[in-house]
Protein backbone atom coordinates (compact mmCIF):
# COMPACT_ATOMS: atom_id res chain seq x y z
CA UNK A 1 0.00 0.00 0.00
CA UNK A 2 1.25 3.86 -1.17
CA UNK A 3 0.88 4.48 3.06
CA UNK A 4 1.34 8.05 1.90
CA UNK A 5 -1.36 8.52 -0.59
CA UNK A 6 -3.80 6.47 1.75
CA UNK A 7 -3.32 8.36 4.97
CA UNK A 8 -4.09 11.63 2.62
CA UNK A 9 -7.51 10.24 1.63
CA UNK A 10 -10.68 12.16 3.14
CA UNK A 11 -14.03 11.58 3.16
CA UNK A 12 -17.50 13.43 3.60
CA UNK A 13 -19.01 11.43 6.24
CA UNK A 14 -22.52 12.21 6.51
CA UNK A 15 -22.92 11.68 10.53
CA UNK A 16 -20.51 14.02 11.07
CA UNK A 17 -21.37 16.56 7.76
CA UNK A 18 -17.36 16.88 7.19
CA UNK A 19 -14.64 15.62 5.48
CA UNK A 20 -12.35 13.55 7.94
CA UNK A 21 -9.53 11.00 7.38
CA UNK A 22 -10.29 8.09 6.32
CA UNK A 23 -8.25 5.68 9.31
CA UNK A 24 -9.70 1.85 8.74
CA UNK A 25 -10.33 -0.21 11.70
CA UNK A 26 -8.39 -2.71 10.80
CA UNK A 27 -6.06 -1.69 8.00
CA UNK A 28 -5.20 -2.84 5.47
CA UNK A 29 -9.05 -4.52 5.44
CA UNK A 30 -11.65 -1.81 4.47
CA UNK A 31 -15.27 -3.43 5.27
CA UNK A 32 -17.83 -1.94 2.85
CA UNK A 33 -21.35 -2.32 2.50
CA UNK A 34 -23.84 -0.67 0.03
CA UNK A 35 -27.64 -0.98 0.47
CA UNK A 36 -28.47 -2.88 -3.21
CA UNK A 37 -31.76 -3.27 -5.01
CA UNK A 38 -35.17 -4.09 -4.44
CA UNK A 39 -35.61 -6.65 -7.56
CA UNK A 40 -38.82 -6.78 -8.66
CA UNK A 41 -38.23 -4.02 -11.32
CA UNK A 42 -36.10 -3.41 -13.75
CA UNK A 43 -33.07 -1.21 -12.59
CA UNK A 44 -33.69 2.63 -12.52
CA UNK A 45 -30.99 4.89 -13.78
CA UNK A 46 -30.87 6.33 -9.94
CA UNK A 47 -29.49 3.44 -8.74
CA UNK A 48 -27.24 2.89 -11.68
CA UNK A 49 -25.34 6.02 -10.55
CA UNK A 50 -25.43 4.80 -6.85
CA UNK A 51 -23.49 1.17 -7.64
CA UNK A 52 -21.43 3.43 -10.82
CA UNK A 53 -20.21 5.77 -7.57
CA UNK A 54 -19.45 3.36 -5.11
CA UNK A 55 -17.85 0.68 -7.78
CA UNK A 56 -15.59 4.49 -8.41
CA UNK A 57 -14.40 4.22 -4.48
CA UNK A 58 -14.10 0.73 -4.84
CA UNK A 59 -11.79 0.62 -7.48
CA UNK A 60 -9.94 3.87 -6.35
CA UNK A 61 -9.27 1.94 -2.72
CA UNK A 62 -8.01 -1.06 -4.31
CA UNK A 63 -5.73 1.09 -6.28
CA UNK A 64 -4.55 2.60 -3.42
CA UNK A 65 -3.91 -1.16 -1.84
CA UNK A 66 -6.22 -2.03 0.74
CA UNK A 67 -7.96 -4.87 0.47
CA UNK A 68 -11.35 -4.35 0.37
CA UNK A 69 -14.96 -6.56 1.41
CA UNK A 70 -17.42 -4.97 -0.51
CA UNK A 71 -20.72 -6.54 0.66
CA UNK A 72 -24.10 -5.28 -1.50
CA UNK A 73 -27.03 -6.85 -0.94
CA UNK A 74 -29.94 -7.81 -2.53
CA UNK A 75 -33.58 -6.91 -1.03
CA UNK A 76 -35.62 -9.80 -2.20
CA UNK A 77 -38.11 -10.13 0.41
CA UNK A 78 -40.14 -7.92 2.76
CA UNK A 79 -40.90 -4.91 1.25
CA UNK A 80 -44.37 -3.47 1.57
CA UNK A 81 -45.67 -0.55 -0.63
CA UNK A 82 -47.10 1.65 1.98
CA UNK A 83 -44.54 3.86 4.02
CA UNK A 84 -46.17 2.63 7.48
CA UNK A 85 -45.37 -1.27 7.21
CA UNK A 86 -48.83 -1.84 5.52
CA UNK A 87 -50.17 -3.11 1.71
CA UNK A 88 -49.34 -5.64 -0.01
CA UNK A 89 -45.72 -7.17 -0.74
CA UNK A 90 -44.40 -5.95 -3.89
CA UNK A 91 -42.92 -9.26 -4.82
CA UNK A 92 -45.64 -11.29 -4.28
CA UNK A 93 -47.92 -8.78 -6.18
CA UNK A 94 -45.96 -9.31 -9.01
CA UNK A 95 -45.62 -12.86 -9.06
CA UNK A 96 -49.70 -12.61 -8.59
CA UNK A 97 -49.24 -10.18 -11.93
CA UNK A 98 -47.32 -12.55 -13.90
CA UNK A 99 -48.42 -15.62 -12.71
CA UNK A 100 -44.75 -16.63 -11.45
CA UNK A 101 -43.33 -18.07 -8.72
CA UNK A 102 -41.83 -15.27 -6.02
CA UNK A 103 -38.41 -16.46 -6.89
CA UNK A 104 -38.87 -16.61 -10.19
CA UNK A 105 -39.23 -12.88 -10.04
CA UNK A 106 -36.41 -12.44 -7.92
CA UNK A 107 -34.29 -14.38 -10.41
CA UNK A 108 -35.05 -12.48 -12.93
CA UNK A 109 -34.72 -9.13 -12.12
CA UNK A 110 -31.08 -9.99 -10.56
CA UNK A 111 -30.09 -11.28 -13.67
CA UNK A 112 -30.80 -8.19 -15.02
CA UNK A 113 -29.44 -6.13 -12.35
CA UNK A 114 -26.01 -8.20 -13.14
CA UNK A 115 -26.80 -7.39 -16.94
CA UNK A 116 -27.26 -3.67 -16.45
CA UNK A 117 -24.05 -2.84 -14.15
CA UNK A 118 -21.53 -5.62 -16.34
CA UNK A 119 -22.18 -3.18 -18.87
CA UNK A 120 -21.24 -0.31 -17.04
CA UNK A 121 -17.92 -2.22 -16.31
CA UNK A 122 -18.51 -2.09 -12.73
CA UNK A 123 -16.46 -4.54 -10.87
CA UNK A 124 -18.63 -7.34 -8.70
CA UNK A 125 -18.83 -6.99 -4.87
CA UNK A 126 -16.92 -9.22 -2.71
CA UNK A 127 -20.05 -11.16 -1.16
CA UNK A 128 -23.77 -10.34 -2.17
CA UNK A 129 -25.91 -12.00 0.36
CA UNK A 130 -29.81 -11.76 -0.14
CA UNK A 131 -32.61 -10.88 2.33
CA UNK A 132 -34.52 -14.89 2.38
CA UNK A 133 -30.90 -16.09 2.68
CA UNK A 134 -30.59 -14.56 6.08
CA UNK A 135 -33.90 -14.91 8.19
CA UNK A 136 -32.80 -16.92 10.61
CA UNK A 137 -29.93 -14.05 11.19
CA UNK A 138 -32.47 -11.27 10.84
CA UNK A 139 -34.79 -13.29 13.45
CA UNK A 140 -31.67 -13.62 16.12
CA UNK A 141 -30.78 -10.06 15.51
CA UNK A 142 -34.82 -9.21 16.55
CA UNK A 143 -34.50 -11.51 19.25
CA UNK A 144 -31.73 -9.65 20.97
CA UNK A 145 -33.79 -5.78 20.52
CA UNK A 146 -36.38 -7.90 22.31
CA UNK A 147 -34.44 -8.91 25.00
CA UNK A 148 -32.68 -5.33 25.27
CA UNK A 149 -35.95 -3.54 25.62
CA UNK A 150 -36.69 -1.41 22.38
CA UNK A 151 -39.24 -3.78 20.81
CA UNK A 152 -42.50 -4.78 21.28
CA UNK A 153 -44.54 -7.65 19.80
CA UNK A 154 -48.17 -7.34 18.67
CA UNK A 155 -50.39 -10.19 17.49
CA UNK A 156 -47.47 -11.75 15.91
CA UNK A 157 -45.40 -8.67 14.55
CA UNK A 158 -42.29 -7.18 15.98
CA UNK A 159 -41.91 -3.03 15.94
CA UNK A 160 -39.29 -1.26 17.21
CA UNK A 161 -39.53 1.26 19.60
CA UNK A 162 -38.60 4.48 18.42
CA UNK A 163 -39.69 7.27 21.40
CA UNK A 164 -37.98 4.31 23.98
CA UNK A 165 -34.76 4.59 22.06
CA UNK A 166 -34.80 8.09 21.71
CA UNK A 167 -34.43 8.32 26.02
CA UNK A 168 -31.29 6.56 25.54
CA UNK A 169 -29.70 7.69 21.82
CA UNK A 170 -30.33 10.35 19.19
CA UNK A 171 -32.46 8.83 17.01
CA UNK A 172 -32.33 11.73 14.22
CA UNK A 173 -28.37 11.71 14.10
CA UNK A 174 -27.64 10.94 10.93
CA UNK A 175 -29.91 13.91 9.37
CA UNK A 176 -29.37 16.40 11.90
CA UNK A 177 -33.21 16.43 12.74
CA UNK A 178 -34.71 16.24 16.26
CA UNK A 179 -37.53 13.25 17.16
CA UNK A 180 -39.90 16.44 17.62
CA UNK A 181 -39.46 17.77 14.22
CA UNK A 182 -39.90 13.65 13.05
CA UNK A 183 -42.88 13.00 14.98
CA UNK A 184 -44.62 16.29 13.27
CA UNK A 185 -43.75 15.33 9.86
CA UNK A 186 -45.36 11.76 10.35
CA UNK A 187 -49.46 11.31 10.86
CA UNK A 188 -51.54 10.66 13.78
CA UNK A 189 -51.80 6.86 14.84
CA UNK A 190 -55.36 5.95 13.68
CA UNK A 191 -57.27 3.42 16.42
CA UNK A 192 -56.44 0.09 14.04
CA UNK A 193 -52.44 1.10 14.14
CA UNK A 194 -50.68 -1.63 16.56
CA UNK A 195 -47.82 0.61 16.87
CA UNK A 196 -47.28 2.22 19.80
CA UNK A 197 -45.78 5.26 18.20
CA UNK A 198 -45.56 7.11 15.37
CA UNK A 199 -41.97 6.59 14.17
CA UNK A 200 -42.31 2.55 15.66
CA UNK A 201 -41.48 0.32 12.71
CA UNK A 202 -41.72 -3.08 12.00
CA UNK A 203 -38.70 -5.51 12.34
CA UNK A 204 -41.28 -8.78 12.05
CA UNK A 205 -44.54 -8.73 10.48
CA UNK A 206 -47.23 -11.51 10.58
CA UNK A 207 -48.30 -13.43 7.70
CA UNK A 208 -51.78 -13.23 6.06
CA UNK A 209 -52.56 -16.63 5.16
CA UNK A 210 -52.36 -15.61 1.57
CA UNK A 211 -48.81 -14.24 2.01
CA UNK A 212 -46.83 -16.07 -0.58
CA UNK A 213 -43.40 -15.48 0.50
CA UNK A 214 -43.53 -16.20 4.69
CA UNK A 215 -41.28 -18.20 7.18
CA UNK A 216 -41.51 -19.61 10.97
CA UNK A 217 -40.94 -17.39 13.98
CA UNK A 218 -40.88 -17.06 17.29
CA UNK A 219 -43.56 -14.82 17.05
CA UNK A 220 -45.52 -17.19 14.06
CA UNK A 221 -45.61 -17.11 10.69
CA UNK A 222 -44.22 -13.91 8.91
CA UNK A 223 -41.76 -12.20 6.99
CA UNK A 224 -38.90 -9.57 8.17
CA UNK A 225 -39.19 -6.00 7.69
CA UNK A 226 -37.66 -4.14 5.23
CA UNK A 227 -34.61 -2.46 7.28
CA UNK A 228 -33.69 -5.48 9.52
CA UNK A 229 -31.90 -7.24 6.87
CA UNK A 230 -28.92 -4.58 5.91
CA UNK A 231 -28.71 -4.44 10.50
CA UNK A 232 -28.50 -8.64 10.03
CA UNK A 233 -26.07 -9.16 6.52
CA UNK A 234 -23.82 -6.24 7.56
CA UNK A 235 -23.24 -7.35 11.60
CA UNK A 236 -22.68 -10.89 10.05
CA UNK A 237 -19.83 -10.24 6.73
CA UNK A 238 -18.30 -7.12 8.00
CA UNK A 239 -18.74 -6.80 12.43
CA UNK A 240 -20.70 -4.97 14.62
CA UNK A 241 -18.93 -1.74 13.51
CA UNK A 242 -17.13 -1.33 10.50
CA UNK A 243 -15.56 1.31 7.77
CA UNK A 244 -17.75 2.61 5.00
CA UNK A 245 -21.90 2.42 4.62
CA UNK A 246 -23.52 4.13 1.75
CA UNK A 247 -26.53 4.11 -0.82
CA UNK A 248 -28.51 6.83 -2.11
CA UNK A 249 -29.89 9.86 -0.03
CA UNK A 250 -33.57 8.97 0.06
CA UNK A 251 -31.85 6.11 2.10
CA UNK A 252 -30.71 8.52 5.04
CA UNK A 253 -33.56 9.44 6.58
CA UNK A 254 -35.78 6.29 6.90
CA UNK A 255 -33.82 3.15 5.91
CA UNK A 256 -30.15 4.38 7.37
CA UNK A 257 -31.73 6.25 10.07
CA UNK A 258 -33.89 2.97 11.23
CA UNK A 259 -30.12 0.43 10.96
CA UNK A 260 -28.80 2.54 13.38
CA UNK A 261 -30.82 2.36 15.80
CA UNK A 262 -31.16 -1.29 15.43
CA UNK A 263 -27.65 -2.25 15.40
CA UNK A 264 -27.09 0.15 18.60
CA UNK A 265 -29.91 -1.41 20.54
CA UNK A 266 -28.52 -4.84 19.47
CA UNK A 267 -25.03 -4.90 19.27
CA UNK A 268 -24.35 -1.53 21.44
CA UNK A 269 -22.50 0.25 18.95
CA UNK A 270 -22.89 2.36 15.62
CA UNK A 271 -22.86 0.25 12.60
CA UNK A 272 -20.40 2.43 10.78
CA UNK A 273 -17.59 4.86 10.94
CA UNK A 274 -18.36 6.80 7.69
CA UNK A 275 -21.97 7.07 6.02
CA UNK A 276 -21.77 7.72 2.16
CA UNK A 277 -24.20 8.82 0.28
CA UNK A 278 -25.20 9.75 -3.02
CA UNK A 279 -27.37 12.33 -4.65
CA UNK A 280 -30.59 12.72 -7.20
CA UNK A 281 -30.54 12.57 -10.92
CA UNK A 282 -32.80 14.92 -12.52
CA UNK A 283 -33.74 15.55 -15.80
CA UNK A 284 -33.51 18.67 -17.77
CA UNK A 285 -33.40 20.68 -14.39
CA UNK A 286 -36.92 18.34 -12.93
CA UNK A 287 -36.37 15.40 -10.47
CA UNK A 288 -36.34 12.33 -12.46
CA UNK A 289 -39.17 9.41 -11.57
CA UNK A 290 -41.69 7.47 -13.45
CA UNK A 291 -44.91 9.44 -12.22
CA UNK A 292 -43.62 12.86 -13.98
CA UNK A 293 -42.60 10.53 -17.09
CA UNK A 294 -39.13 11.66 -17.30
CA UNK A 295 -37.60 8.47 -15.89
CA UNK A 296 -35.98 6.05 -18.22
CA UNK A 297 -34.24 2.83 -18.06
CA UNK A 298 -30.53 2.04 -18.51
CA UNK A 299 -31.38 -0.03 -21.79
CA UNK A 300 -33.40 3.33 -23.19
CA UNK A 301 -30.90 5.31 -22.59
CA UNK A 302 -28.60 3.06 -24.48
CA UNK A 303 -31.12 2.60 -27.38
CA UNK A 304 -32.38 6.11 -27.68
CA UNK A 305 -36.01 4.74 -27.54
CA UNK A 306 -37.12 7.17 -25.70
CA UNK A 307 -39.37 10.74 -26.32
CA UNK A 308 -36.83 12.65 -24.09
CA UNK A 309 -33.93 11.02 -26.15
CA UNK A 310 -32.64 12.06 -29.16
CA UNK A 311 -30.85 9.41 -29.63
CA UNK A 312 -28.83 6.25 -27.95
CA UNK A 313 -25.51 6.77 -25.66
CA UNK A 314 -23.02 4.12 -25.00
CA UNK A 315 -22.47 2.47 -21.42
CA UNK A 316 -19.10 3.94 -21.46
CA UNK A 317 -20.66 7.31 -22.27
CA UNK A 318 -22.54 7.60 -19.48
CA UNK A 319 -20.25 6.67 -17.29
CA UNK A 320 -17.83 9.17 -18.30
CA UNK A 321 -21.24 11.46 -17.58
CA UNK A 322 -21.75 10.71 -14.28
CA UNK A 323 -17.81 10.71 -13.46
CA UNK A 324 -17.89 14.29 -14.39
CA UNK A 325 -20.07 15.03 -11.64
CA UNK A 326 -19.25 14.40 -8.05
CA UNK A 327 -21.12 11.47 -6.40
CA UNK A 328 -22.77 13.88 -3.41
CA UNK A 329 -23.77 16.57 -6.08
CA UNK A 330 -26.93 16.09 -8.12
CA UNK A 331 -26.54 14.80 -11.21
CA UNK A 332 -28.85 16.49 -14.76
CA UNK A 333 -29.41 14.89 -17.57
CA UNK A 334 -30.11 16.07 -21.12
CA UNK A 335 -29.28 15.35 -24.68
CA UNK A 336 -26.41 18.36 -25.11
CA UNK A 337 -24.57 17.34 -21.74
CA UNK A 338 -24.58 13.77 -23.17
CA UNK A 339 -23.52 14.61 -26.68
CA UNK A 340 -20.64 17.15 -24.49
CA UNK A 341 -19.71 13.82 -22.23
CA UNK A 342 -19.32 11.23 -25.76
CA UNK A 343 -16.91 13.91 -27.00
CA UNK A 344 -14.86 14.07 -23.88
CA UNK A 345 -15.00 10.55 -23.71
CA UNK A 346 -13.86 9.61 -27.73
CA UNK A 347 -10.80 12.54 -26.51
CA UNK A 348 -9.79 10.36 -23.72
CA UNK A 349 -9.55 7.22 -25.46
CA UNK A 350 -7.87 9.01 -28.94
CA UNK A 351 -5.23 10.61 -26.32
CA UNK A 352 -4.20 7.09 -25.87
CA UNK A 353 -3.56 6.34 -29.01
CA UNK A 354 -1.71 9.55 -29.43
CA UNK A 355 0.44 8.91 -27.19
CA UNK A 356 2.00 6.06 -28.51
CA UNK A 357 2.83 8.37 -31.62
CA UNK A 358 5.14 10.90 -29.20
CA UNK A 359 9.03 11.14 -29.87
CA UNK A 360 10.94 11.29 -26.52
CA UNK A 361 13.27 14.01 -25.90
CA UNK A 362 16.22 14.83 -24.20
CA UNK A 363 14.64 17.08 -21.34
CA UNK A 364 10.92 17.83 -20.18
CA UNK A 365 9.10 21.21 -21.03
CA UNK A 366 6.27 19.59 -18.58
CA UNK A 367 6.35 18.59 -15.06
CA UNK A 368 4.85 15.11 -15.22
CA UNK A 369 5.10 14.71 -11.66
CA UNK A 370 3.42 17.24 -10.43
CA UNK A 371 0.00 16.32 -12.81
CA UNK A 372 0.08 12.63 -11.16
CA UNK A 373 0.17 14.66 -7.86
CA UNK A 374 -3.07 16.54 -8.76
CA UNK A 375 -4.64 13.39 -10.15
CA UNK A 376 -4.27 11.77 -6.37
CA UNK A 377 -4.98 14.33 -4.47
CA UNK A 378 -8.17 14.82 -6.65
CA UNK A 379 -9.26 11.22 -5.51
CA UNK A 380 -8.00 11.85 -2.47
CA UNK A 381 -10.32 14.88 -1.69
CA UNK A 382 -13.44 12.85 -1.20
CA UNK A 383 -13.10 11.01 -4.43
CA UNK A 384 -13.62 14.12 -6.59
CA UNK A 385 -14.10 12.61 -10.24
CA UNK A 386 -15.09 16.04 -11.92
CA UNK A 387 -11.70 17.23 -10.45
CA UNK A 388 -9.36 14.21 -11.68
CA UNK A 389 -11.26 14.59 -15.21
CA UNK A 390 -10.15 18.12 -15.43
CA UNK A 391 -6.66 16.92 -14.90
CA UNK A 392 -6.76 14.00 -16.97
CA UNK A 393 -7.88 16.83 -19.77
CA UNK A 394 -4.49 18.37 -19.23
CA UNK A 395 -2.71 15.25 -19.78
CA UNK A 396 -4.58 15.31 -23.08
CA UNK A 397 -3.31 18.82 -23.83
CA UNK A 398 0.20 17.52 -23.34
CA UNK A 399 0.17 14.59 -25.31
CA UNK A 400 -1.55 16.89 -27.92
CA UNK A 401 0.99 19.34 -28.13
CA UNK A 402 4.13 17.29 -27.36
CA UNK A 403 2.68 15.29 -30.42
CA UNK A 404 2.68 18.84 -32.50
CA UNK A 405 6.27 19.32 -31.10
CA UNK A 406 5.25 22.47 -29.04
CA UNK A 407 6.33 20.56 -25.93
CA UNK A 408 8.73 18.01 -25.47
CA UNK A 409 9.15 14.73 -22.74
CA UNK A 410 11.67 12.65 -22.06
CA UNK A 411 11.06 8.74 -22.57
CA UNK A 412 10.69 8.74 -18.48
CA UNK A 413 8.32 11.01 -18.18
CA UNK A 414 6.45 9.38 -21.70
CA UNK A 415 6.33 6.21 -19.63
CA UNK A 416 5.03 8.33 -16.48
CA UNK A 417 2.33 10.08 -18.54
CA UNK A 418 1.35 7.15 -19.73
CA UNK A 419 0.73 5.10 -16.72
CA UNK A 420 -1.11 8.15 -15.14
CA UNK A 421 -3.74 7.78 -18.09
CA UNK A 422 -4.00 4.08 -17.72
CA UNK A 423 -4.21 3.90 -14.52
CA UNK A 424 -6.51 6.68 -13.78
CA UNK A 425 -8.92 6.04 -17.05
CA UNK A 426 -9.26 2.33 -16.39
CA UNK A 427 -7.91 1.24 -13.34
CA UNK A 428 -9.96 4.18 -11.12
CA UNK A 429 -12.76 5.61 -13.20
CA UNK A 430 -13.49 2.04 -14.43
CA UNK A 431 -13.55 2.84 -18.74
CA UNK A 432 -12.98 0.60 -21.22
CA UNK A 433 -12.27 1.61 -24.68
CA UNK A 434 -15.14 0.65 -26.88
CA UNK A 435 -13.16 0.51 -29.83
CA UNK A 436 -11.20 -1.47 -28.96
CA UNK A 437 -14.10 -3.92 -27.54
CA UNK A 438 -14.68 -6.03 -31.12
CA UNK A 439 -12.30 -7.64 -32.76
CA UNK A 440 -12.60 -6.97 -36.68
CA UNK A 441 -14.32 -3.80 -35.88
CA UNK A 442 -13.91 -2.77 -39.44
CA UNK A 443 -14.94 -5.70 -41.02
CA UNK A 444 -18.38 -4.80 -39.02
CA UNK A 445 -18.53 -1.61 -40.06
CA UNK A 446 -18.00 -3.16 -43.73
CA UNK A 447 -21.10 -5.50 -43.38
CA UNK A 448 -23.54 -2.65 -41.57
CA UNK A 449 -22.66 -0.35 -44.12
CA UNK A 450 -23.50 -3.28 -47.22
CA UNK A 451 -26.96 -4.10 -44.63
CA UNK A 452 -27.70 -0.09 -45.15
CA UNK A 453 -27.27 -0.11 -48.53
CA UNK A 454 -29.25 -3.11 -48.73
CA UNK A 455 -32.11 -1.61 -47.08
CA UNK A 456 -31.38 1.71 -48.67
CA UNK A 457 -32.08 -0.08 -52.64
CA UNK A 458 -35.48 -1.67 -50.71
CA UNK A 459 -36.93 1.78 -49.78
CA UNK A 460 -35.75 3.43 -52.89
CA UNK A 461 -38.08 0.18 -54.54
CA UNK A 462 -40.92 1.06 -52.32
CA UNK A 463 -40.18 -2.83 -50.80
CA UNK A 464 -40.89 -1.93 -47.02
CA UNK A 465 -41.64 -5.63 -46.04
CA UNK A 466 -37.45 -5.97 -46.88
CA UNK A 467 -36.65 -2.43 -45.42
CA UNK A 468 -39.14 -3.28 -42.14
CA UNK A 469 -37.61 -7.00 -41.80
CA UNK A 470 -33.89 -5.60 -41.95
CA UNK A 471 -34.62 -3.12 -39.33
CA UNK A 472 -36.85 -5.15 -36.56
CA UNK A 473 -33.59 -8.03 -37.69
CA UNK A 474 -30.93 -5.24 -36.29
CA UNK A 475 -32.85 -4.10 -33.52
CA UNK A 476 -33.35 -7.99 -32.27
CA UNK A 477 -29.94 -8.05 -32.33
CA UNK A 478 -28.98 -4.61 -30.54
CA UNK A 479 -28.15 -2.90 -33.40
CA UNK A 480 -30.19 0.65 -33.80
CA UNK A 481 -30.71 2.39 -37.12
CA UNK A 482 -31.36 6.23 -37.02
CA UNK A 483 -32.28 7.96 -40.16
CA UNK A 484 -30.44 11.41 -40.72
CA UNK A 485 -30.45 14.33 -42.99
CA UNK A 486 -26.39 13.24 -43.71
CA UNK A 487 -27.58 9.70 -44.34
CA UNK A 488 -28.32 6.75 -41.47
CA UNK A 489 -26.34 5.82 -38.93
CA UNK A 490 -26.18 2.58 -36.36
CA UNK A 491 -25.74 2.37 -32.83
CA UNK A 492 -25.02 -1.10 -30.57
Amino acid sequence: MDTEKANNLVIYNTLSRRKEAFEPLHPPLVGMYVCGPTVYSDIHLGNCRTFISFDLIYRYLLHLGYKVRYVRNITDAGHLEGDRDEGEDKFSKKAKLEQLEPMEIVQKYTLGFHEVLALFNTLPPSIEPTATGHILEQIEMIKMILKAGYAYEVNGSVYFDVEKYSREHDYGTLTNRKLEDLMEGTRELDGQDEKRGRLDFALWIKAKAETLMQWPSPWGQGFPGWHIECSAMSTKYLGTTFDIHGGGMDLQATHHTNEIAQSQACNHTEPAKYWVHTNMLTVNGTRMSKSAGNGFLPKELFTGDHPLLERGYSPMTVRFFMAQSHYRSTLDFSNEALQAAEKGYKKLMESLSALEKITPSAFSSVNIDELEQRCYAAMNDDFNSPTLIAHLFEGVRIINSALDKKETLTAADLATLKKIMQTFIFEVLGLVDETKQMAGSDVIEGLMRLIIDIRQSARDNKDWTTSDKIRDALKEAGVTLKDTKEGVEWRL
